[in-house]
Parts: structure tokens; sequence; C-alpha cells
């Protein structure tokens, strides 16, 4: 089974309404102001998957700053599981600075929702590490067994639309802050499995996943037998962040690599099944 852990869908009248989102909110402005940014359907993901033989894709709203815009594309999201409930998982999205942020989660929960994310504080102007901001979102979550995925941003390196600054610091204090909750960093973590080298922090990160959204972008190949090596294949979790790239391009680059059958199957998808109680 091929699991992919980072998917973008929108619907599609925000689809069609492009010009008109960038002008209303900052992060769907960072992300896709560029005409040639790919925004996809439900539909078109699931066409991707079955030309490139994904079995199931988690589908990730973005870090929308209105409380409303949240609403409307969770609606999307709930009727696209309930449509193609065998191919694709659902995430929502959720504004934590909102008082209706709690009720959201509730509202999604009922209507199938699996976890919160992408999460992306850096666009919707919240501190991640900030306990007493977060507390009821990762409680609420909590209640119903969903997990959170984040936005991760290395402190290096080139800049790039959406890149911002949740460094592997405070994605460090988010974590410490919720040791039970389970937490996926994508875009490996922003760099933070390298800190796994130092035990108290690889104690800390045992609930941690690290999704690979985006990896021909940031990181040569290398980084999976790397990454494995100090946090193990089993939190390594494959994510492709379609539609910036095709869901086939990093599968094909982990099957090149020199890594054991069962060590990529886990990636592609064993790590994921378990995670998400998948059949």
């Amino acid at each position: 089974m091929i699991v992919d852990f980072h998917t973008h869908i929108v619907p599609p009248e925000i689809k069609e309404r492009r010009g008109d989102l960038v002008r209303q909110d900052p992060c769907f402005q960072a992300l896709y102001s560029a005409p040639e940014v790919n925004l996809a359907t439900a539909e078109d993901l699931i066409a991707s998957m079955d030309r490139d033989a994904i079995n199931v894709s988690v589908a990730l709203n973005i870090g929308w700053s209105s409380p409303e815009l949240c609403r409307r594309t969770n609606d999307y999201i709930m009727e696209s599981i309930s449509k193609y409930p065998d191919r694709l998982v659902g995430f929502c999205s959720i504004q934590p600075k909102s008082k209706e942020a709690v009720a959201e989660i509730e509202r999604c929960a009922r209507g199938g929702i699996r976890g919160i994310g992408e999460l992306m504080p850096h666009m919707q102007g919240f501190d991640l590490g900030d306990k007493a901001l977060v507390s009821p979102v990762v409680e609420a979550a909590q209640e119903h067994n969903m997990i959170v995925l984040t936005h991760s941003s290395e402190p290096v390196g080139h800049i790039y639309p959406g890149k911002g600054d949740v460094l592997p610091a405070t994605l460090y204090r988010f974590i410490t802050n919720f040791p039970d909750l389970p937490i996926v960093c994508a875009h490996w973590g922003g760099g933070l499995p390298f800190y796994a080298l130092m035990p108290e922090v690889a104690r800390a990160l045992q609930n941690v996943f690290y999704d690979t959204a985006a990896s021909p972008f940031l990181y040569r190949d290398e980084i999976f037998p790397c990454v494995a090596g100090l946090v193990g294949e089993d939190r390594i979790l494959f994510g492709s962040d379609y539609p910036l790239i095709t869901q086939s391009r990093i599968v094909e680059s982990l099957r090149s690599l020199s890594m054991s059958q069962e060590t990529k199957d886990k990636i592609l998808g064993e790590s994921a099944r378990r995670l998400l109680g998948l059949a």
C-alpha cells in the first residue's frame, strides 16, 4: 500500500476564484499568487492517484486566516472523503486564535476528519509554542484521536514561497508541551531529526513523525537513509505536497535508493497505515 500523507485540495470555486482569494487571505496569497502554481480538486487528486498508483492520500487543508474560509474548505474536504472513502483521508484547517476553533474541530470530527493540518503558524499569526493558546486545540484533537500536522521550515538555506519561520526550536517547544500528541512535522521537520543525535531530544521526539513533502526542492535523496538512521524508518511518512509536484516523483526517488525493501515499504505506506489505523 502506498499512502501519500501530504496533498492539498481546494473546492472548484476556489480554483476558479483564485484571484479573489489571493487578495483576501495571506496564506493563499503566499502559496498560490503565482499563476503557474497548480491548484487541485478532489477529482484532480484521484486522477493523479490512479495515474501514479497511489492507494490512499491524506487531503490536507491550508492555514487560512479566516475561520469562515476554514469552514468552507473543511466542508469540501468532508464531502470529498465521503465521496471517496477508500481513497482519501481528510485533515481540517482551524484558526487557533479564533474562539470557534474547538467547535470546528468537533464539527469536523463528526464529519469523519482524522487530523488537523496543515497548521501554518507563520501565516495564521500565532506562536505554535504558546502552550496557553494551543492547549484547547490539542485537547480537542486528543479527545477525538486526531493527528496534528504542522508546517516546518529550515533555519538556513534558500527562501521559497511559504517557507516561514516554523523552525526546529519552535517545533520542539510544541512537541515538549504536548508529549502524548501524535505530531507530523512536514518537510522533514525543517531539519529537526538531525537534533535527535542529542539523547534528551531523541527521547522527546518519540511521538513525532516527519513527512517528505516537497523533498526534491529541499534536500538531496540521501536525506532518506540519513533520517532513517537518526529516528528510524518507522517515523518517515511519504508525502508529495501534490499538486506542487507529481506524486510519483518522490516514490521514484525512494525506490532508486539502496535501502531495504522493508524500509521502503514502511516509508511509502506501512507506517502511515498504522498511524491512521487503515485496514
